[in-house]
């Protein structure tokens, strides 16, 4: 076989996507094929027959550490939470950038950390905060990287954190953590407040000094402004961290404690603990008279277990940390999940979001976790459970009880569970768009979406690519338009969030982990409306819940493409001749005086008559700083400027820039302006920038406020916690 016929000769975008991220090294199909499955018969039949796929990590590195290979089968892990002192953090960092490079993404929580003001015993006298070393882990994550890939990251934060306000703001603006999502771990005392507005306390005591720093805010409030900040960036998300903690089958389990989330949120997991991934097609598991064929999805939802199972005992040695082999030895944590749930919803005719595909969706989520416990049960039986599995707290958890099902209850009471955490929804979006189906438990985005074509004369050419179950429908029953589909084809614009998270909370009951899902909202959907999603999302038993409203600020952080310019304008651009210094005549500035590892930076920033900064001198202190080199930069930042280029643009060519000698010091504790003295004159010029003109910095005249593919143009769709291009199969963790 060859991957045409896996995927369809037409599937353009699924052979691309298996060539590029998972294919190895020139191997045939039947060769992945067999790598995959390890010559597993029952997992190759199900590879082959698209009924269940493995994660990404898995279907790419699968093997290849026999031949020297350092990757992980692991998604995605939680690391150890910081502790509150300088040699923690950075030794966090460390573990991040280690996990990075062996592919996996990472969760962590920096809750522990003093808020900004509190007393410490150093040069500094007073710490930053927690919110400042948010930019030191983001800035990892973009610089350490393997085969192309970039590491991914969720920073989460206690609500009861006083830094609370100002990690609610930081991703306004749009130069700081743009490598990172950020979560706000919710309690249910703060919902219950924000409910009866009361006063709520964010309070931190710091074991080192005895210092203890409070402030009082009105949970309403503050509920308010993060309903604002997801309205205009989509984020912070939320965390019900109670409901998280609760609803598990370790929630009796006194030695068990969660520590993060992974960076799409649907895997809390423990200090070190990590997640192997795999996804069940639903799309195949409808008979030819639109009936859901039970006994075949349970029959995969066992193979499914036992080969996760296989994997994690393969990989085991292969997470990069100590702790990470630690916690998965001690807790073999999987994790199946599945996709394709809106293709069999239309197989089955049935409405996202009826009672009926409900009532649907509740029996096959609990005829999947019942299956997964009794082959994890079976597994412990013949080859032992979990190390810290203790068998009275598992049945004893409102998760189990809530099965009411006393024939497992006495198996798990003679034999236990050979995993802690089976069950989760990831989004799986790089998966689902590869097969051509929808991701996790999202409705399909759209009916189709346009193709663009240049003919040979140069010019575009436009027309409709349906998405393949439409395509599907319409060329089986003669259809020429989409909108004479019947009423159960629906797209996520078309359905109420209401009926989203009822979805999604049906699924909730019988996931022992979490899931990943965005619910979209047109542009005028309000910020009273987001308070009331989010209450909403809380009310039904959501442990998370992601938003993106359309044409929102945060569009121009998940792309920052421009619009195509005309033959016309790119002969502009490539004939662009900056201003002459002597036709400017006398202009207005402002000097920065910012320290840096080797001495000072004075920075003088001119602007014209409209406060667009013209032109850049820098001097320095005689501290062993290059005036040479500050001078040759000064004179390109000016040049550009002189030129046109976006400001935008010339910020994030300097920002970010590391230098070891400012790295060094900045370990050491001490002020510091930034990680480079690029990296600082960056940010000297984004602040003159903003101080001078109303709001933040434009990336550019000619951004579009829809989200583009960087590599074919199309528009992008936000699906899961993921930005994917269904065009060509290009994609991005947010």
């Amino acid at each position: 076989m060859v991957i045409q016929d896996w995927l369809g000769e037409n599937n353009e975008v699924g052979i691309d996507i298996w060539e590029k991220k998972y294919r190895q090294n020139n191997e045939s199909f039947d060769d992945w094929i067999d790598r995959v499955s390890d010559g597993d018969e029952q997992v190759k039949s199900l590879l082959l027959q698209k009924k269940f796929l493995f994660g990404g990590r898995i279907l790419s590195n699968r093997g290849l550490h026999k031949k020297g290979l350092k990757s992980t089968y692991s998604n995605c892990y939680v690391v150890s939470p910081p502790e509150d002192n300088i040699e923690s953090i950075f030794e966090c960092a460390s573990k991040l950038a280690r996990t990075f490079s062996y592919g996996g993404g990472v969760g962590i929580d920096i809750s522990k950390l003093a808020p900004n003001g509190a007393v410490v015993h150093n040069a500094a006298k007073h710490t930053s905060g927690a919110v400042s070393f948010m930019d030191l882990f983001s800035h990892i994550t973009g610089l350490i990287g393997q085969n192309g890939r970039r590491g991914a990251l969720m920073i989460s934060l206690d609500c009861t954190h006083p830094d609370l306000e100002e990690f609610i703001n930081i991703k306004s603006d749009l130069e700081r953590v743009t490598k990172a999502n950020i979560s706000i771990k919710i309690t249910k005392d703060f919902m219950e407040a924000v409910k009866q507005d009361l006063p709520f306390t964010l309070s931190f005591t710091r074991e080192e000094t005895g210092e203890t720093i409070e402030k009082t805010v009105q949970a309403r409030e503050l509920f308010h402004k993060i309903a604002k900040m997801n309205w205009d960036y989509g984020e912070p998300g939320f965390l019900f961290w109670d409901r998280i903690k609760e609803w598990n089958l370790l929630s009796e389990t006194k030695e068990f404690e969660f520590a993060g989330t992974n960076p799409c949120a649907e895997e809390p997991l423990p200090a070190g603990g990590s997640c192997l991934l795999g996804s069940i097609n639903l799309a195949e598991f409808v008979t030819d008279d639109n009936k859901f064929d039970f006994d075949d999805f349970k029959q995969t939802v066992d193979i499914a277990v036992r080969a996760l199972n296989n994997v994690l005992d393969e990989g085991l040695p292969l997470h990069p940390l100590e702790e990470q082999r630690t916690s998965v030895h001690d807790w073999r944590q999987i994790g199946l999940g599945i996709f394709g749930l809106a293709d069999m919803l239309i197989k089955c005719e049935l409405r996202y979001g009826s009672v009926a595909s409900i009532s649907l969706c509740q029996k096959i989520a609990k005829c999947m976790i019942e299956t997964a416990i009794e082959t994890s049960n079976d597994l412990a039986e013949k080859i032992g459970c979990f190390r810290s599995c203790d068998k009275e707290a598992i049945v004893n958890t409102e998760f189990f009880k809530h099965l009411d099902n006393p024939i497992l209850k006495e198996r798990i009471l003679k034999y236990g569970l050979r995993n802690s955490q089976l069950l989760t929804i990831a989004p799986t979006g790089t998966l689902s768009t590869m097969l051509g189906v929808s991701g996790g438990i999202e409705p399909i985005f759209d009916n189709f979406y346009t193709r663009k074509t240049e003919s040979l004369h140069g010019a575009d050419h436009y027309y409709k690519v349906y998405t393949p179950i439409v395509q599907n429908y319409m060329s089986k029953y003669g259809l020429t338009d989409d909108k004479d589909l019947p009423g159960y084809f629906v797209t996520s614009s078309s359905i109420p969030y209401e009926n989203r998270i009822l979805m999604q909370s049906t699924w909730q009951m019988y996931i022992d982990a979490s899931i990943s899902s965005t619910i979209n909202v047109p542009e005028d959907f309000t910020v009273e409306n987001v308070e009331k999603l989010y209450k909403f999302a809380y009310e039904k038993g959501l442990k998370g819940v992601t938003l993106f409203r359309d044409n929102c600020k945060r569009v121009g952080v998940l792309t920052t493409e421009r619009k195509e310019e005309t033959k016309e304008e790119k002969q502009k651009l490539d004939f662009l001749t900056p201003n002459s210094r002597k036709t400017l005549g006398t202009l207005e500035g402002k000097t920065y005086c910012k320290k840096c590892a080797c001495g000072t930076l004075y920075i003088t920033i001119n602007h014209d008559s409209d406060g667009n900064p013209i032109e850049c001198f820098i001097n320095t202190s005689k501290g062993g700083i290059c005036q040479a080199n500050t001078s040759a930069v000064a004179r390109m930042i000016s040049l550009n400027m002189r030129a046109g280029v976006a400001i935008s643009e010339i910020v994030k060519q300097l920002q970010g820039i590391t230098c070891s000698a400012c790295i060094k010091v900045a370990t050491k504790g001490e002020a510091i302006s930034g990680i480079s003295c690029p990296d600082i004159i960056g940010k000297a010029i984004s602040d003159f920038y903003i101080k001078n003109n109303t709001g933040s910095i434009p990336s550019d005249s000619k951004v579009d406020t829809k989200l583009v593919c960087p590599d074919c143009r199309n528009n992008l769709e936000f699906s899961g916690g993921c930005v994917i291009c269904t065009n060509c199969g290009w994609s991005k963790c947010s």
